[in-house]
């Protein structure tokens, strides 16, 4: 065994769950590209290209403003800590909204029929969900901002 792990330089069971992993991704590849395979491949092209070509910017430009509106200093242009307390929760709402845009936007039709499910309500709890993940944040960083003022 301790050679296994001396050649390998993890434990055989890590070996077999790794194993384990690339075949579930072989397998779901196949399964992903048995219908349409020039769909899919465009539709990876295509999402590649719009996140370089357009998302990755906007981020960019985002983050940049972002980090100037939260500047400790004026004069040294570092950014604050607290730039941090943006940038979580949008992330967060962000993946929400990525994951749910079609219900979120009102886009499916065809929800309550596979579901059972009415498919209304999901932009008023996207937008709690968001507003909560805001609250949250900002209490934190009052109460951070608090122990740090605080004499000690």
């Amino acid at each position: 065994m301790t050679a296994f792990r001396r050649r390998y330089g993890a434990s055989p069971l890590h070996l077999l769950l790794v194993l384990a992993s690339f075949a579930l991704a072989a397998y779901a590849g196949v399964r992903l590209l048995k219908g349409d395979t020039l769909g899919v491949a465009l539709w990876f092209v295509g999402a590649a290209l719009l996140h370089d070509l357009v998302l990755l910017p906007l981020y960019a430009v985002t983050d940049r403003a972002a980090q100037h509106l939260f500047r400790e200093v004026p004069e040294q242009g570092q950014p604050r800590a607290s730039v941090n307390y943006v940038r979580v929760p949008l992330f967060v709402s962000g993946v929400l909204l990525l994951v749910w845009w079609p219900l979120i936007l009102g886009r499916v039709d065809h929800y309550t029929a596979y579901t059972g499910l009415q498919a209304d309500g999901f932009l008023a709890r996207w937008l709690l969900i968001t507003a909560a993940l805001f609250v949250v944040s900002a209490a934190i960083l009052v109460v951070r901002r608090w122990h740090e003022s605080a004499p000690s």
